[in-house]
């Protein structure tokens, strides 16, 4: 349970990052994405753990 909830929150992380910081340019959506997939990633995981047995 834990991998698919750091698959969707580092998805939805990166998406989210991306779309924030495209209407400036491709370096600071990529950059803001990064951050977007590490902050997924955390949460995702913490998600995860909550549902382990």
């Amino acid at each position: 349970m834990t991998k698919l909830c750091i698959l969707i929150g580092t998805t939805v992380g990166g998406y989210a990052g991306w779309a924030i910081g495209a209407p400036v340019g491709i370096f600071t959506a990529f950059t803001i994405s990064m951050v977007g997939t590490g902050v997924g990633f955390y949460y995702g995981q913490k998600l995860g753990k909550r549902y382990e047995p």
